[in-house]
């Protein structure tokens, strides 16, 4: 058996011609879709992108134990899990994360890797005295820094380098990817993951995408939101959003070439293809620019997923209504291997769902550390805030306390306690630190920028857009027996259970390990 696993990164599904997409044409996704079966109530886990990242490796969700951060030396992992069954996996990436503090233990998951670069804010190329003057001119105030470290700073260097098509890392991801496959194709039991960070912002596409989304917009680049409500005239949203059109544009175009090769070489008979993402992408929707900041609302949350497997090629271009999410494709990629599913996975395989639409389960939970829990069964989305919403009553629990591009701070660790394993740890202890007002996740994706903060309701089927939130004591309460039942599943820490105003099981955990080792005192017991 051979797979394919394609993942791109912040696609928003309705952007796409197979979830009804009408501003753009995507005429290889389209194709994908004939040939695929195409998910239709796929939804993300943990909130952002690593975390994203740890729920596909470990076929579980990471985000009620700690914010972004590095796989945990007691996680499963598909790709070495692959490997000790003799799969060989390889990973081909343009997703700067993977390099940073806070992810550098995913790629060395597989079996070999290759990193292309050039993404984002990839610390990449060495200029030490930029003509600063000169750049100023060329970029928008939003997307301008001359602050070595930051984010903007690296892509306006890096920048420069992407010439020609040829140079940008997206292109170089599918020539790996050609490269991979021609070389590899006669051979079996492999996985290949081609994973690249478009259409994630900056939206840096060659000019030639660009010219089908013209705009009225007259001025320097401009294609990087902000993450925050909107603000910005009309003429610069539908700049961004021309970007947005215009990067897709390019993705699909890329994934075009792999399908040219499965159909040139007869892979389709053979090689199982998955496509997805790890989160969509908020574009003016609900007055709001990208993720993080706002609820997890549908544009964020509902996600796309195709899937090709061999034994169901007659099955391409229907649709399922299964709930899923991605911790499913953990379990998947094992089932499509012939590979056991450790313990400790909560994810459900799809390979049953290929053959028949039937379900997986009821509700999905899915959520930023230290914010809303979401529930969902389909029809409708419950968000549950925290009475308050600050860091005071959160903590991680780690044993790799690392995140972003940042170790945690001192401060963190000197207050940090050791505490007994979780049901999935394996035996292991971790480390119990506050997540503090400094801590370095706090300001991009924590409780000091979290904003709509009220607890609501949606009726998805009424309100597909959810533009009018609801409270409805009858519906919360069934979702909320569903929110602490996957609580439960995943061992969540006690005081999870107290921010929500849950009730706090007896059994909850950890247990905090004491000086006085015969007298260890339970978490529960202290919030």
């Amino acid at each position: 058996m051979r797979t394919v696993f394609v993942l791109f990164d912040s696609l928003n599904r309705l952007s796409l011609g197979p979830y009804g997409a009408k501003s753009i044409k995507t005429p290889n996704f389209d194709r994908l879709a004939a040939r695929s079966v195409t998910f239709d109530n796929h939804y993300v886990g943990s909130m952002p992108c690593i975390p994203a990242r740890r729920d596909m490796q470990t076929g579980r969700l990471g985000f009620m134990h700690r914010s972004w951060g590095p796989m945990e030396p007691f996680d499963n992992s598909f790709p070495e899990i692959l490997e000790a069954d003799g799969v060989y996996s390889h990973l081909i990436t343009d997703h700067l994360q993977y390099f940073r503090d806070g992810g550098a233990t995913y790629h060395t998951r597989y079996t070999t890797y290759e990193y292309l670069r050039g993404q984002h804010g990839d610390a990449w190329k060495a200029d030490v005295t930029p003509d600063w003057p000169k750049l100023k001119q060329q970029y928008h105030p939003l997307q301008y820094s001359e602050t070595r470290g930051v984010d903007q700073y690296h892509h306006i260097i890096n920048r420069q380098f992407l010439k020609e098509e040829s140079d940008y890392p997206l292109t170089k991801c599918f020539d790996s990817a050609v490269d991979f496959l021609t070389r590899n194709r006669a051979s079996d039991d492999w996985f290949l993951q081609i994973e690249t960070f478009d259409p994630h912002e900056p939206f840096n596409a060659p000019e030639r995408f660009k010219e089908d989304f013209p705009t009225d917009y007259n001025g320097p680049a401009l294609d990087w939101p902000p993450y925050g409500r909107v603000q910005e005239s009309p003429e610069e949203c539908e700049e961004l959003n021309a970007h947005y059109r215009a990067n897709l544009a390019f993705c699909d175009e890329q994934l075009g070439r792999l399908l040219d090769y499965f159909d040139e070489h007869g892979l389709w008979d053979d090689t199982a293809l998955v496509v997805s993402t790890d989160h969509g992408f908020l574009l003016g929707e609900h007055d709001w620019w990208a993720k993080n900041r706002m609820p997890i609302y549908e544009e964020i949350a509902h996600i796309p997923l195709f899937i090709h497997h061999p034994d169901h090629a007659d099955q391409g271009g229907t649709r399922r209504h299964a709930l899923s999410q991605t911790t499913d494709l953990m379990p998947t990629f094992l089932g499509f291997h012939g590979s056991d599913v450790p313990k400790e996975v909560t994810g459900q395989s799809l390979l049953p769902v290929l053959a028949e639409d039937h379900p997986v389960r009821d509700t999905v939970i899915f959520g930023t550390f230290g914010s809303a829990l979401n529930v969902c069964d389909g029809r409708h989305v419950f968000m549950l805030y925290p009475e308050h919403v600050t860091t005071e009553g959160l903590f991680q629990y780690t044993v790799m306390p690392t995140t972003l591009n940042y170790m945690f701070e001192v401060d963190e660790l000197a207050q940090a306690e050791l505490v007994a394993p979780f049901d999935f740890t394996k035996g292991a202890r971790l480390l119990r630190t506050p997540a503090m007002e400094k801590s370095p996740f706090n300001p991009f994706f924590g409780p000091k920028v979290f904003f709509d903060t009220e607890t609501v309701l949606y009726d998805l089927a009424a309100d597909p857009k959810q533009e009018s939130p609801f409270r409805d004591a009858d519906i919360e309460l069934e979702l909320t027996l569903a929110m602490r039942e996957h609580l439960h599943r995943h061992d969540a820490p006690a005081e999870l259970y107290a921010r929500l105003g849950l009730p706090v099981p007896r059994d909850a955990g950890p247990t905090l390990l004491t000086q006085n080792r015969k007298s260890p005192k339970r978490v529960a017991e202290t919030t």
